[in-house]
C-alpha cells in the first residue's frame, strides 16, 4: 500500500439545527485509508456511521474538520466517488444497460464516442455479472441482481473511492453471501478503494482490512481501528474455522458490547 492516503479525515464533526437546539452526530473524527484499502464502519443505530459516509459522499458538510480525496478538499458529490445505497436507486422505466450508461455518458460523455461509452456500460456490467440483464428493467430482476447493477454503475464511473451503504442489508442471507463473495471479487480485479457501512459482524471481518468501530451517539466518535491481518482472497467456510477470524470477530463483538461503553464513559 501507498504511503500516502487517497483519504485524509482531519478533526471532521458534524452539527446538525433542529427545532429543539443543535444536535451533535459526529465528533472528533480523524481517519486516513490507503489506496486499494478496505474500510468498514460498524456501530450500534445512530452512531453516525451513515453520516460520516454521506460526508465523505458530499452528500452533506462537515460543521468542523476537513476532508480531502487525493488531496483535494471535498465539497460536494462528485464522480470521483461511487455511491451504493442499500435501496439500488435505479430509474424503473430505464434498462439495466440504460441505468448504467446514465453514469458512464456523465463521466466520459464529453471526450468518448457512444461506442466507447457502450462498451464501458457493458464491461461494467460483466464485471459484476449482469451481462446477461442489459435489457431488463429493474421489475424484471430480482433485488440481488438491482444491486449488482447499482454496483455496476458506481464502478463505471471510476470513481477514486466506492462507498457503500449497508448495500446488502435489505437481501435475504443467501444472496447476501453470494454479493459479498462477489464484491471480494470485484475489488480484487479492479483495485477499489472501498468505504462501507454494515451492521453485521462476519460481514465486516470476512470483507475489511480494518474495521472502524464507532461509539454510541449523539456526539460519536471512533472508538477502535481493528486491522484485520487474514490473507487474500478469503474463502468464508475456510475462515469460520481460523482462529485470527474467530479472534477479530470476537474483539468487535467485545468493543460493541462492552468496550464501547467504557469508550463512551472516558470521552465523557
Amino acid at each position: 500500500m501507498s504511503a500516502k492516503p487517497i483519504l485524509d479525515i482531519q478533526d471532521a464533526g458534524m452539527t446538525f439545527q433542529t427545532r429543539r437546539g443543535p444536535f451533535t452526530a459526529l465528533r472528533d473524527i480523524h481517519l486516513t485509508m490507503q489506496p486499494g484499502e478496505f474500510v468498514a464502519l460498524i456501530g450500534h443505530s445512530g452512531c453516525g456511521k451513515s453520516t460520516l459516509l454521506n460526508l465523505v459522499a458530499g452528500l452533506t458538510t462537515p460543521t468542523t474538520g476537513v476532508m480531502l480525496l487525493a488531496d483535494r478538499e471535498l465539497k460536494g458529490p462528485g464522480p470521483d466517488r461511487g455511491v451504493v445505497f442499500q435501496n439500488h436507486s435505479l430509474l424503473p422505466w430505464l434498462s439495466c444497460h440504460d441505468n448504467v450508461h446514465l453514469a458512464v455518458e456523465r463521466v466520459f460523455g464529453a471526450k468518448e464516442s457512444s461506442e466507447q461509452l457502450h462498451q464501458r456500460t457493458l464491461a461494467a456490467l460483466e464485471l459484476v455479472g449482469m451481462g446477461h440483464a442489459v435489457h431488463k428493467r429493474p421489475h424484471e430482476i430480482s433485488g440481488g441482481m438491482k444491486q449488482r447493477v447499482g454496483i455496476a454503475r458506481a464502478l463505471a464511473m471510476e470513481p477514486k473511492m466506492l462507498l457503500m451503504d449497508e448495500p446488502f442489508g435489505a437481501l435475504d442471507a443467501l444472496t447476501r453471501a453470494k454479493l459479498q463473495d462477489e464484491l471480494m471479487r470485484i475489488v480484487a480485479t479492479t483495485g477499489a478503494t472501498v468505504m462501507m457501512v454494515t451492521h453485521d459482524v462476519d460481514e465486516a471481518v470476512l470483507l475489511s482490512d480494518r474495521i472502524v468501530m464507532m461509539t454510541n451517539g449523539p456526539a460519536a466518535t471512533i472508538g477502535e481501528i481493528l486491522r484485520v491481518d487474514l490473507p487474500r482472497p478469503r474463502n468464508r467456510v475456510e475462515m469460520v474455522e481460523d482462529r485470527h477470524y474467530v479472534q477479530y470477530r470476537k474483539e468487535v463483538i467485545d468493543f460493541l458490547y462492552t468496550r464501547h461503553q467504557h469508550v463512551e464513559r472516558t470521552a465523557a
